[in-house]
């Protein structure tokens, strides 16, 4: 059906969920329900969402899963959605009141595209944090920056749910950098619309975070999903050149580190994929002709 279906993973943060649903409904669009994905809570989410639910004009559901990370949780929200868009929010991020009537509309008026994404204020411990350069996001082909880093806010995302179909759902053997591994597969695939507006505020800083938790080691799940793009074959010869460029930098740093930090043996291992892709580049003569011409526009 067409409409707004919004998709809340969470694990005891009843204290942010509050700020999160509110900011949902709250907005000047409304979307068509909420789903609220309960990743193993041990706290009273259940009873402040169902006291949400009965007060509601809009839908509520509330599922609720074993502990198995934020992909399968949001595996879970695209499964029992009923409408066309998808809308996500992590738990401890909100929204401006705007951001869903902005973004379908954009949506709608460019039935191309199938994946629109916002930009971001972000906090930290609530204070306003810059952000660098290399974290503004892209509008259109954004492929080679997402082999960079993650580079598609989760928060800002609204996207027409005919396109997991096409490039996959979420790995659900990632704890993390499963956002990373996703915008990899699609911006290989397609443009991403860029709403040029911070309409998502994206908090920060907190040690219960993913992000936080595998601050150590996020390379080598990048390097991982990477690795996953080239077995599929299915990359044009520009982004198989890119691929293979950010897969032998991954691979030196990661490796290098591992080194440095008496792992040599997986050090090792990975020194030796950097050495495989740079030998990939060197050995097609076509390579360095096509990055030639992509880099002179």
């Amino acid at each position: 059906m067409t409409g707004i279906s919004v998709i809340i993973p969470t694990y005891n943060r009843r204290s942010f969920l509050e700020r999160a649903l509110s900011s949902v409904l709250q907005q000047s669009h409304p979307c068509n329900e909420i789903l609220v994905i309960d990743d193993g809570s041990d706290d009273d989410t259940y009873d402040f969402v169902d006291a949400v639910s009965s007060s509601c004009q809009t839908p509520v559901h509330y599922f609720y899963q074993n502990n198995n990370g934020p992909a399968a949780a949001r595996n879970r929200g695209i499964r029992e959605a009923k409408y066309s868009y998808l809308a996500f929010l992590d738990s401890d991020d909100h929204w401006l009141k705007n951001k869903l009537e902005i973004q379908y509309r954009s949506l709608l008026n460019r039935p191309e595209m199938k994946i629109s994404h916002t930009r971001e204020r972000w906090l930290r411990r609530g204070e306003h944090l810059n952000q660098k350069n290399k974290h503004i996001p892209g509008d259109g082909d954004i492929f080679r920056r997402c082999l960079q880093l993650c580079a598609v806010g989760m928060s800002t995302v609204m996207v027409k749910r005919e396109l997991f179909t096409e490039v996959g759902m979420f790995n659900e053997n990632l704890r993390c950098c499963e956002d990373y591994d996703l915008w990899l597969r699609t911006s290989s695939r397609y443009p991403f619309l860029l709403i040029d507006s911070p309409l998502t505020v994206k908090e920060g800083g907190r040690e219960d975070q993913v992000s936080f938790q595998y601050r150590v080691g996020m390379d080598k799940l990048r390097i991982a999903s990477i690795l996953d793009l080239l077995d599929e074959q299915c990359l044009s010869t520009l982004q198989l050149v890119l691929a293979l460029e950010e897969l032998q930098r991954k691979c030196l740093v990661y490796g290098s580190g591992c080194v440095k930090h008496k792992q040599s043996g997986k050090g090792k291992q990975y020194l030796e994929l950097a050495e495989w892709a740079e030998t990939e580049l060197l050995d097609n003569p076509s390579f360095p002709l096509v990055i030639r011409k992509f880099d002179n526009g």
